[in-house]
Parts: C-alpha cells; structure tokens; sequence
C-alpha cells in the first residue's frame, strides 16, 4: 500500500479534525447550561467537562499503543464513530446522570485526537514537526470557531427557552460527516513494515519500549508542562460562561461568539505562524513566551470592565495557548523513537485529558469557594511558578529533542 503524499494527507486531516472539532465545539457552550438545566451547581457544572478528560484520561494511551501496531487510520474511523454514538446520547439524555454517561462515552471514543497527532509525526520531521502539529491545532481552532457559534444559533440567547437537543444533532451530523471523510479520503500513514515488525514483538518488549521511554526526565518535564498549560486553559474554559453569565449577564449565544473569536485567534496562529516563530525561538522559547503570555492573559480577566478589555485579555490568553502546545507536540514526538511515537502520544494526550479533567474540577471549586475571579488568578500563579521552576529545563529538553539517538 502506497504511503500518502504529504500535502493531500496533510489536508484531508486538517478537514477531518476540523469538521470532528466542529461537533465538539458545538456543545461546549451549551454544557454549562444543560447541566444547570437539570439542576447541576457550578462545581457539578464543572465535573460535567471534566468526565470527558477523566475517561479520555484511561483510554489515550490504549488508543496510541493500538495505532503504533494496527495502523493510524483503523483508529481514526472507530473512534469518530463512537464520538457520533455519544452525542446521540447527548441529544436524548433525559437527566443530570445521563448527560455525565454520554459525556463519558465521548471521552472513552476520543482516540481520534491521539490518532490526528500521530499521523502527522509519521507524515512530518525535525524540519517541520511544529508547524505540522500548529495544522492540527489550527484545525481545533477552526473547529472552535465554527462550532460555538452554531451551537449558540441553534440553542438560543435566552438560557430560561434554551433549546438543548438541536445542538447535539448537530453535532452528530459533523461527526458523521468526519467519519465518511477519513473511511473514503485518508490513507494509512504508518508503513506496513513497521506495524509488522510491531506486530512481532512481544506485549513485554513493547511494555519495556514505551516505559523506557516515558522514564527519560526530557520526556517526564514535557508531559508535565502540557498537564500544566491544559490545566490553566482548561479551567478558563469551564468557568468562563458561569462568569460572564454573572458579570454581565450573558447566555448561550454571547459565550458561543466569544468562543468563535477566540478559535479563530487560535486558527490564524497555529495555523499561519507556528512555523515561522518556530524557526525564529524554537520549541523551548515559544513554551517559554506561551506560559507567559497565558499567565498575564489569565490575570486580567478580572479586570475585565467591558467587551474590549475582556477580549485583550482572552486574545493574550489564547496566544500563549496557542504557541505553546504545539511546541511541547513537536518536543514530545522528537522525543520519542519512531516505533513508540503512537504510545508516547497516547500519553501526552493522557497528560492533557487529566489536566481537563482536573483543570475544570479546580476552577470549579475555586469559584464556589473564593468567588468568579479567583479562579484566573490561581492559574497564572501556577503558570508563574512552574515556569520559574523549569525554565532552564525547558531548553535541556529541547536540545535532547534533537538528539540523533531519538531518530
């Protein structure tokens, strides 16, 4: 089977992740307001998001080590299709608990993230690593774009008529359409011969591969720094609509466009400059600025008094989001010998799905027991710390990354 020309494989990805994100994107503002449909406070709003991290959480890796050995593209269609299921669930959930389940599936069927990453490092090298990893995370940003603001049209400004069910069939018809894309347009990207050659080793050699890999301290310190930088974003996120409901009495609609601007923020970013001020810092130097930038972005949301201050701050936050991550992709997979790039992945994602998971649950509970600010304070703290505490680490990594013996 011939191997994909990278600039069609490059493209039919970019097109299936961003029309996947799009159905993502649909629901997150509505979340918030469903829960608190069905009675949920602010703190079970919270743990609403963070289910779909938890169980993501568990199954990433398990995603990962099935691509390195059956290939990127069976991983992608089977786990497009249980997201399809979820939301299914999503749209007929009749309670609080339903909605935590159907949420649950969702994360438990998100391989297709982990199989996105490791298809573009198969497609992809040093040279281009980063930029390849900004196309993926430009394709989130276009899916946040588009998807918040359907899903607030659909659901409405009001959130006392909000209507919960149509977002959702919406966001089974992208997920649909993302599941025909990948099964009639992408090609697998991992050689047959190394799937094989996979395929022979035995569970305790594979086992030994990818611990040995995870116990090097450039990869711990890379794991561990993108728990961080989701953990902040991530708290922003869950907490975001429960403060502007409250500080300027916003719904489902105003979040939604907020959230549109701030994906194509992202988009414009990850997609057209990742590469170029790759080239200029480099991986470390953009995590550096990345941390930086989102800790300030996060500090000034309070202080927020109108419309154009509050997207300054976000448009700063979403900056160092949006520069860092696909830094620490690049720093992770150059990281990683080529037969465990799947696994090692599986694990980054298991780092960022954590972070989701107990990013939202603390900026939760800050909020119900400190008050709708605190929550954006915490986090640029915690980014100030860790990037004082690992900045010189930080460059250590990168240049390990670059190591022959990782090739």
């Amino acid at each position: 089977m011939p191997l994909p020309n990278f600039k069609t494989a490059t493209f039919v990805l970019f097109v299936v992740v961003t029309v996947n994100l799009i159905g993502f994107g649909i629901v997150i503002p509505l979340l918030p307001f469903y829960g608190q449909h069905y009675g949920a406070t602010p703190d079970e709003v919270a743990l609403l998001l963070a289910v779909y991290s938890g169980t993501q959480f568990v199954t990433a890796p398990l995603w990962g080590w099935a691509s390195d050995r059956y290939g990127r593209r069976p991983i992608l269609i089977v786990s497009l299709a249980g997201t399809l299921v979820s939301y299914l669930w999503l749209a007929y959930a009749p309670d609080l608990a339903q909605l935590f389940w159907s949420r649950a599936l969702a994360g438990i069927m998100a391989g297709s993230i982990s199989g996105a990453f490791a298809y573009m490092a198969d497609i992809t090298d040093e040279s281009n690593r980063a930029r390849g990893m900004g196309m993926i995370g430009a394709a989130f940003g276009l899916g946040f774009i588009a998807g918040p603001a359907i899903g607030g049209l659909l659901a409405g400004a009001d959130p006392q008529t909000t209507d919960y069910r149509l977002p959702a069939f919406a966001a089974v018809a992208f997920s649909a359409a993302a599941f025909i894309l990948c099964l009639a347009l992408l090609k697998e990207s991992l050689p047959p011969e190394i799937r094989r050659e996979r395929a022979q080793r035995s569970a305790a050699v594979r086992r030994h591969e990818y611990w040995s890999t995870l116990g090097r301290a450039d990869v711990r310190l890379i794991l561990v720094l993108t728990f961080i930088a989701v953990f902040a974003f991530a708290g922003l996120e869950a907490v975001f609509a429960l403060w502007t409901e409250r500080t300027y009495g916003w719904g489902v609609l105003q979040n939604g466009y907020v959230f549109a601007f701030l994906g194509v923020i992202s988009a414009l970013i990850q997609g057209g400059l990742i590469g170029r001020l790759t080239k200029r810092f480099g991986d470390a130097g953009m995590v550096r600025q990345g941390f930086l930038a989102l800790a300030v972005g996060l500090a000034a949301i309070p202080f927020a008094t109108n419309l154009p201050l509050l997207l300054c701050a976000l448009v700063i936050a979403t900056y160092g989001f949006s520069v860092s991550t696909p830094a620490l992709n690049s720093l992770l997979t150059l990281s990683a010998p080529a037969a465990t790039i799947g696994g090692v992945i599986g694990f980054g994602r298991s780092a960022s799905t954590l972070a989701r998971a107990f990013g939202p649950a603390f900026a939760g509970y800050v909020f119900t027991l400190f008050g709708k600010d605190w929550p954006f304070f915490a986090g640029a703290l915690i980014l100030v710390v860790v990037l004082a505490l690992s900045s010189r680490l930080i460059a250590d990594s990168s240049g390990q990354a670059k190591s022959p013996v990782n090739k």
